[in-house]
């Protein structure tokens, strides 16, 4: 699919995954938002994503997705491109397509679907139907996954409003035959974060997806950077520094992923309420302490990056 430049411009870049608020009774609260979306296009964040793995979406009612693209939307205001998450069963993600296209989203990511039984006809299928009720939006495959192979992976890239593929798979040399067999216009991004973003990057995965611009943006703007200019080892410097951080977020198989972005925005007076279940596991050790650890880290260092978050040297 034929795809808008500044669009494909910015998939080059840092796709940041927005978290998603809670107020003190486990409600959405999208207000709290608007401090993260700010501090991250002030910072030089390219696109920024609701609806993602970051934003708990499996953790959200198809409404809350709905009222959250709505208010990501209206409080990013066209300053840069918002990308959707789309997922679950085909008519859920159908509507939240026709939600998000009415909030004014750019282009829908969609979710590799759950089911353990799902074939690659099937995801194909899945795909053409949520594209049909996007009506024209670009669709941005998110592959967690690449045991579909590559024939089916190509099959996807090649589906009506396909244009572009999120790897989110420890893979490059595997990504790097699946960009080699795919349409030239399709646009890739590393979907790993900013510690796979090198390797992936190499083989041609321009762009990264990141957390950690709801907690320090510039530091992800600033491994980009480095990345844009073919700086491997410095880009390597600034990933080593917020390297324990990143170990935090993986403990319990990534399940305290948004536990620690969410307890360092806490610690930086930007409270966004705790991850939901089944994202709540050791919060009080990994989210806590990975924010303190992760500040101590850039205190050892503090010629590696920009400034540290305010407020992430607070001991409590």
């Amino acid at each position: 699919m034929a795809i808008d430049p500044k669009l494909r411009k910015a998939l080059t870049g840092i796709s940041g995954i927005l978290v998603t608020p809670f107020d003190a009774q486990d409600r959405v609260a999208p207000t709290r938002l608007k401090a993260i979306i700010d501090r991250a296009i002030g910072a030089g964040v390219h696109i920024l994503v609701t609806n993602g793995n970051t934003s708990e979406f499996y953790g959200l009612t198809t409404a809350e997705a709905e009222t959250m693209v709505h208010a990501a939307a209206e409080q990013i205001g066209g300053r840069v491109p918002l990308i959707a998450g789309i997922g679950r069963s085909i008519n859920d993600a159908c509507a939240l397509a026709r939600a998000s296209r009415a909030a004014g989203a750019s282009a829908l990511m969609v979710h590799q679907p759950p089911d353990p039984f799902v074939a690659p006809r099937g995801v194909v299928a899945y795909v053409e139907r949520i594209a049909e009720a996007g009506d024209g939006l670009p669709i941005m495959l998110y592959l967690r996954n690449d045991g579909i192979g590559l024939d089916a992976i190509g099959v996807l890239c090649r589906a009506p409003g396909v244009a572009g593929v999120k790897w989110a798979s420890p893979t490059p040399l595997r990504l790097a035959e699946a960009i080699r067999h795919a349409d030239a216009d399709i646009a890739w991004v590393g979907g790993l974060a900013e510690v796979w973003a090198p390797p992936l990057c190499a083989v041609g995965a321009r762009g990264f997806t990141s957390g950690l611009i709801n907690v320090w943006p510039e530091h992800s703007v600033a491994i980009h950077a480095a990345l844009e200019a073919g700086d491997y080892p410095r880009a390597m410097q600034l990933i080593n520094v917020m390297a324990e951080f990143e170990q935090i977020r993986a403990e319990e198989q990534n399940g305290t992923n948004v536990t620690a972005v969410k307890a360092a925005l806490r610690l930086m007076g930007n409270d966004c309420g705790p991850a939901r279940p089944t994202l709540r596991l050791a919060a009080h050790r990994s989210a806590r302490s990975g924010a303190a650890s992760f500040d101590g880290r850039l205190e050892l260092d503090p010629g590696c990056g920009a400034a540290a978050p305010r407020g992430l040297n607070k001991q409590s």
